[in-house]
């Protein structure tokens, strides 16, 4: 049975999707088939750059040879995008390729049942349990944001509001009640602060809650299966606000003392220079 994943992002994101592809290979014995929806988009003056197809076919003779059957498919949805651009939100403090998501549904490539992943996101623990879960009548099941939970809600007597940087979605679902495409429809006309995160919670009338441990933003704890390196809040000795990204090494190190990753890490080093597009 084949695993699907889903990363969104530009050239920059190569790292994150480096890190995260090693880690759930390390984590499941199935064959794993990784989407990397893409895009060349310039935004107040800035020129991203898309993922490099040669990247991606590097990538992928990286993962068969631990496993013949893992797959690796780039796809560009620059046309797509453009010709629905989320409007109201081009000039967030977020980079655009955090909406390419709420495009997944009109990309005929991707399956039914697709795991999204933020590149910020390291896998820990197996997680052949959580993706085969029963998805029946659910677009989105995902964990509780740690911080927006307390400050955003769509309901009155619950938690209510995901964080999407590790969400299982059925597209099969969300193509046949058009969650995602209530969901352009509001980035296009409607400022929001987290406008991808903020519009699936808004829109997503069917959605499944799950422990912390499938999207652990905050503190390590021994059952934490995905490991999100989000940013956020230290109060002692002073308040500040810290952001460390996995491929940030020597800040995972000495700022968040963290020393669990350090095979994973060591491999991503040596594998890195060989896997980017040469400039």
């Amino acid at each position: 049975m084949t695993t699907n994943i889903l990363f969104c992002g530009d050239a920059s994101m190569t790292d994150g999707v480096l890190i995260a592809t090693l880690s759930l290979m390390k984590q499941t014995r199935h064959p794993l088939h990784i989407f990397i929806l893409t895009a060349t988009l310039t935004v107040n003056g800035h020129h991203y750059r898309p993922f490099a197809a040669g990247t991606a076919e590097r990538m992928t003779k990286l993962m068969q040879t631990q496993n013949s059957a893992h797959q690796l498919t780039r796809i560009d949805i620059t046309d797509l995008f453009v010709a629905d651009l989320p409007r109201a939100n081009m000039k967030t403090m977020f980079t655009p390729y955090c909406m390419l998501r709420l495009f997944s549904d009109l990309v005929p490539e991707l399956p039914d049942r697709v795991l999204y992943l933020d590149t910020d996101v390291v896998c820990r623990r197996p997680f052949d349990t959580f993706y085969n879960q029963s998805m029946a009548g659910v677009d989105i099941a995902g964990v509780l944001d740690h911080y927006g939970k307390w400050w955003f809600h769509h309901r009155l007597a619950w938690f209510d509001y995901l964080n999407s940087g590790v969400l299982l979605m059925s597209l099969a679902h969300i193509r046949e009640d058009g969650l995602l495409v209530r969901c352009r429809q509001l980035v296009r006309h409607r400022w929001l602060f987290m406008p991808d995160q903020s519009a699936l919670n808004i829109k997503a009338k069917f959605k499944r809650i799950l422990p912390r441990k499938y999207n652990e933003q905050h503190q390590l704890k021994p059952d934490t299966v995905f490991q999100h390196f989000t940013t956020f809040f230290r109060f002692w000795p002073y308040f500040r606000i810290v952001t460390v990204k996995p491929w940030q090494i020597q800040a995972v190190h000495q700022q968040l003392g963290l020393h669990e990753y350090d095979d994973l890490l060591k491999d991503y080093r040596q594998l890195a220079p060989k896997l980017k597009e040469v400039s």
